[in-house]
């Protein structure tokens, strides 16, 4: 029995695949698994993969069945005692694994473990080492786009770990399920991660666990999709996880959100600003309104899931209340920048 399994989730990677399959061979660690999760490619990546990588585990889905989706197909196809989810679109440091091991087998209280992601073409502009929460529901990466001066080169307790390159302890998939599939991209791993907090588990940052990343390179950052589940999602999570006051404090933020993302747009700033140059003002209101439909639509089964996961709480509302004093992302910040 291994003990790591790397999960991959693929859609349309073969010109990505390279890099990462080959950085996981350079690993100092080696007693670990590769499962490559192919969600419905239509290019030739699971060819690629089968050719030119045998030790690698690929399953091939039908349908596309997103984030969540996927990753759950590999962890239930795994084997391993900790789980390392990796983006198609990095590449892994040789002591990744290595540096993730040995943080988690430090503490068993440590239940996720967040790498030092920094950018692939740049490495010394941070992607991110770990989320920040806006207290509407979204999330960023702590750092991002910052130049890496040495200022997060300190292992240390963070939020929530981002599933690009993610880590996590088996023994706690186990305790709090995994992804929710409704989900389907964005903001799962802000649900994983509010989960295993509320059931007790900790997340450290670990500053030696480094991965290259190409930012959105499946996905188009700053799409009508993205914007559309990113909207949906945040409201999934506020109902799932906040305290009813905090529900309820939820629309003042949004709304200074949005009266910040509209400067964005008249100032040139923000991913906002970059979906408005491609739609109309119109257009990107009708994205909004349908994010919200639909998730009022789920609102019950979100609802159903919220008695679910308060089976699992283990904190106060006192505790995640500081949780976002202690790990809150400013306005201007998730509002004015890329």
């Amino acid at each position: 029995m291994p003990l790591v399994s790397v999960i991959i989730v693929n859609y349309n990677g073969v010109h990505l695949l390279k890099d990462c399959l080959d950085s996981l061979r350079s690993q100092t660690l080696s007693d670990f698994e590769v499962i490559l999760v192919d969600n419905a490619s239509s290019d030739s990546s699971v060819k690629f993969v089968k050719e030119g990588y045998p030790e690698v585990r690929v399953i091939v889905n039908n349908d596309n069945l997103g984030f969540g989706g996927g990753n759950n197909r590999g962890i239930k196809a795994s084997r391993a005692g900790y789980i390392a989810l990796l983006n198609n679109d990095t590449k892994a440091h040789r002591r990744w694994l290595e540096s993730l091991v040995e943080a988690a087998e430090s503490d068993k209280t440590i239940g996720m473990c967040a790498s030092k992601i920094l950018n692939f073409d740049n490495p010394e502009i941070i992607d991110n080492t770990g989320l920040l929460m806006y207290p509407d529901g979204l999330a960023r990466g702590r750092g991002r786009l910052e130049k890496d001066r040495g200022q997060y080169d300190r292992l240390e307790e963070v939020f929530i770990p981002s599933g690009c390159a993610a880590f996590y302890r088996r023994k706690m998939l186990d305790e709090i399920g995994l992804f929710d599939e409704d989900f389907f991209l964005y903001l799962d791993d802000v649900d994983m991660g509010l989960r295993a907090r509320m059931a007790g588990w900790r997340c450290v940052y670990v500053p030696d666990a480094i991965v290259y990343h190409r930012y959105s390179a499946t996905a188009d950052p700053y799409s009508p999709l993205k914007a559309y589940l990113v909207e949906r999602n945040r409201v999934w999570v506020v109902i799932k996880y906040f305290p009813l006051r905090m529900i309820l404090m939820s629309p003042f933020y949004t709304s200074l959100r949005y009266l910040f993302q509209a400067y964005g747009i008249l100032s040139g700033r923000g991913a906002v600003n970059r979906l408005a140059k491609s739609e109309s003002m119109f257009n990107t209101i009708g994205i909004v309104l349908k994010a919200y439909l639909s998730a009022l639509r789920m609102s019950g089964k979100m609802i159903r899931k919220r008695k679910e996961i308060a089976r699992l709480k283990k904190i106060d509302n006192m505790e995640f209340h500081g949780w976002f004093k202690r790990y809150r992302i400013k306005v201007r910040e998730i509002a004015l920048k890329d």
